[in-house]
This record gives structure tokens, C-alpha cells and sequence, in this order.
């Protein structure tokens, strides 16, 4: 176990070296400031970091990741990098990114056991109740697992859409919302082209200013 774990210390060793071999100044650029354009909410699960699949840089994505990628209004962790990242970083986009095969969607589907984790895919069950009559027309359970985890990334992106924090942000600039879904198969990233950019995609009764507000816009 203690040679597993020094060589996490020792691959970061070799990193930055080879980092400073290719930029001298790498580092120090990084040190100074970050803007990214992407707010990136993704699974915890391991094997699916946002920098690696999307091939870009450290500082390109500012990054959050939960168990099955799930947008919570009452989670203060995910509210917290949500504000943080649209009103301090000004990101242009926020991608929700599932990937098939997610633990936390099968537990909800299969209805398993998972101590405390049971809490939180509770809100998996709710986008099983909402959409059962489309998930009830799969035969095979590879099917309907897959279209839970797209239908689930879906619904958390329009959770995105429901919060002040991006409500009040497209009072005064451009901010779009995006879901996907990382094949861990083929390693592709499936666009569900899904494209939120204002209130027009949101039902009013999610507004959080009421009609008001798109009057205001309208006339401007």
C-alpha cells in the first residue's frame, strides 16, 4: 500500500518536470489567475476527468463532480462552485456530463441498497417516475440504463436553467447549457443536444422573476 501510494508522488514529480522541460514558465503562468469557459459538472466516478477526455489544459475547465452528476438546488457544495464560476468567472458554458453505465443510475433503476447513497439517488427516481412511460417501453435493461442516464443528464441540465444564479445571468449576458454523455466503451462524448440559452427554454413557472422580466427583455 505505501509503495502504491509514493508513486502518486513520484509520477508528480516526473509531471512537472517534463511540464518545465517543454514550458519553462508553465507554472507560473497557471499561478497567476484562471478563466475558464467551461463549468464542467460530472460523475465522481474515476475514470472520467474532464481534462483527459475533452484533451484540453489545466485552467481550461473549472470542474465538479458528484455521485451520477446530479444538480441539486439544496446541495451548497454544488450551488457554491455554480455562483462561483458564473458570477466570479464569468465561464460561457456549463456542461452536465454523464457517462453509460453510472452506479448511481443503476442503483436507482434496480432499486439497490446503497446505505446513504439511497438519499441521493432519490433524485434519479424522480426522473424515472417522470419519464416511465418512455423508460417502460425497453425490453432490455442495457437499453433503459442508457436512456436513464441521458434522460437523467437532461433533466439536471434544465435544473441548471431553474436557479437564479443562471437566470440572473442571462439578464445581462450569453450563458448556454449543455448535456452529454462520455462513452467509456468507444471514449467519445455523445452531444444530447440539448442547448439551453435563456428563459424562452424555460417553463414560467420556473421563473425566478416571473414574466416580468421576459417583458423587460422583449422591449430592450
Amino acid at each position: 500500500m505505501e509503495k502504491s501510494y509514493q508513486r502518486l508522488l513520484n509520477n508528480n514529480k516526473k509531471w512537472v518536470k517534463d511540464k518545465l522541460n517543454f514550458d519553462a514558465e508553465y507554472f507560473a503562468r497557471q499561478a497567476r489567475s484562471q478563466s475558464p469557459e467551461y463549468l464542467w459538472i460530472g460523475c465522481s466516478d474515476s475514470r472520467i476527468p474532464a481534462n483527459e477526455v475533452t484533451n484540453t489544459e489545466i485552467g481550461e475547465i473549472f470542474v465538479h463532480r458528484n455521485i451520477a452528476n446530479l444538480v441539486v438546488q439544496t446541495d451548497m457544495n454544488l450551488m457554491s462552485v455554480l455562483q462561483y464560476a458564473v458570477e466570479s468567472l464569468k465561464v460561457k458554458h456549463i456542461i452536465v456530463c454523464g457517462h453509460y453505465g453510472c452506479g448511481g443510475v443503476l442503483a436507482a433503476m434496480n432499486r439497490q441498497s446503497t446505505g446513504i447513497v439511497n438519499n441521493w439517488v432519490q433524485n434519479i427516481k424522480s426522473v424515472i417516475e417522470k419519464h416511465a412511460d418512455e423508460l417502460d417501453k425497453y425490453e432490455d435493461e442495457g437499453g433503459k440504463a442508457n436512456r436513464l442516464v441521458e434522460l437523467t443528464v437532461m433533466e439536471q441540465v434544465m435544473n441548471l436553467a431553474k436557479t437564479a444564479i443562471v437566470q440572473n445571468a442571462w439578464e445581462t449576458r450569453d450563458l448556454h447549457l449543455h448535456g452529454w454523455v462520455y462513452n467509456m466503451h468507444s471514449g467519445y462524448l455523445h452531444n444530447l443536444q440539448l442547448d439551453v440559452r435563456g428563459l424562452e427554454d424555460v417553463d414560467p413557472i420556473y421563473w425566478v422573476k416571473g414574466d416580468q422580466r421576459v417583458l423587460q427583455r422583449k422591449v430592450s
